[in-house]
């Protein structure tokens, strides 16, 4: 257990920690600017609880005033959900002066992991991971999840990498910082919405056993670094390819001409794209949420038994 000052472990996330028993950790960017109240709250509560039903404790991780807070009440999600936007949402750059202000924030992938590590968490569920935007060879705008994964030991379970993304230069990145990306039950990297991208994994693995055992050997070997399991929507939910790549291409138009730049524009993307579906791309994602932490939580069960 780490005794970092600025952090609190939830009672229930400490004693199965101490005991050995699988925790798996949650981010709170989703709460706060994934989704609108009442929906973010009601999904995150959701989430703990299959995480629960498939035999691990949830974590959801967030920074209250000034605290890094490794599972939170229910009452702490409720005021998550509803202050939202409000928050800061808070990478790598932004956690010491969050610390030192006492103020809030709330964790993208890259956080979650750092906290999660901190508090020796080894699992975290989530809807999908950043990578590198189209056209960053001119405006080099690079997802901090890619650097994280490749120096945070944690395995991350998403849905692939959104389809907002060029997701073969987010491959490529991932090689370089030498992160294995695994196909949970698929040779092709999911694309979030969608169970295809027409590109390929490292690797296919179709039981959490064998996921658990691939991690086990990492740590062991002390090689650094996290894992990347991809594990795809689940298919009454996947959307059709052509709908949302033309609602994407739309948001990203948008996004230029408007002139949205930097840790604005993925949230600008992901609700523009939800308008533009109907609402069907966030109904998706919430489920392939619910996927993720149950495939999540019998994984880092499995990896308790090793």
């Amino acid at each position: 257990m780490n005794m970092n000052k600025y952090l609190d472990v939830n009672p229930e996330v400490a004693e199965a920690l101490v005991n050995g028993k699988p925790v798996v950790a949650l981010e709170s960017t989703i709460i706060s600017h994934g989704m609108p109240y009442p929906q973010n709250v009601e999904t995150a509560l959701n989430v703990e609880k299959i995480i629960r039903d498939n035999g691990a404790v949830p974590a959801t991780i967030a920074i209250i005033g000034g605290r890094l807070k490794a599972g939170l009440t229910a009452e702490e999600i409720e005021y998550f959900g509803k202050k939202g936007r409000a928050i800061h949402k808070a990478s790598r750059r932004d956690l010491a002066v969050l610390c030192a202000r006492g103020e809030d924030g709330a964790t993208t992938v890259t956080t979650t992991m750092i906290i999660a590590h901190m508090a020796g968490i080894r699992f975290f569920a989530t809807g999908g991971i950043g990578g590198v935007h189209r056209g960053a060879e001119t405006t080099m705008d690079i997802s901090a999840d890619l650097e994280e994964l490749g120096r945070t030991p944690v395995m991350v379970c998403c849905a692939g990498a959104k389809s907002i993304l060029d997701l073969g230069l987010t491959l490529e990145y991932l090689e370089t910082k030498g992160v294995p990306v695994i196909g949970y039950g698929t040779d092709e990297l999911p694309a979030f919405y969608t169970r295809q991208s027409g590109f390929g994994v490292d690797y296919r693995i179709d039981t959490p056993e064998d996921l658990a055992a691939a991690f086990k050997a990492q740590n062991d070997l002390q090689l650094g670094g996290g894992m990347l399991v991809t594990n795809p929507i689940p298919e009454q939910y996947s959307m059709d390819k052509a709908v949302i790549d033309a609602a994407i291409d739309q948001a990203i138009r948008e996004s230029k001409e408007q002139g949205i730049k930097g840790k604005e524009t993925t949230p600008f993307l992901l609700a523009r794209v939800a308008e533009l579906t109907g609402g069907d791309s966030l109904a998706s994602n919430i489920q392939l949420v619910y996927n993720n932490a149950a495939l999540t939580a019998k994984t880092a069960a499995a990896y308790s038994k090793l």
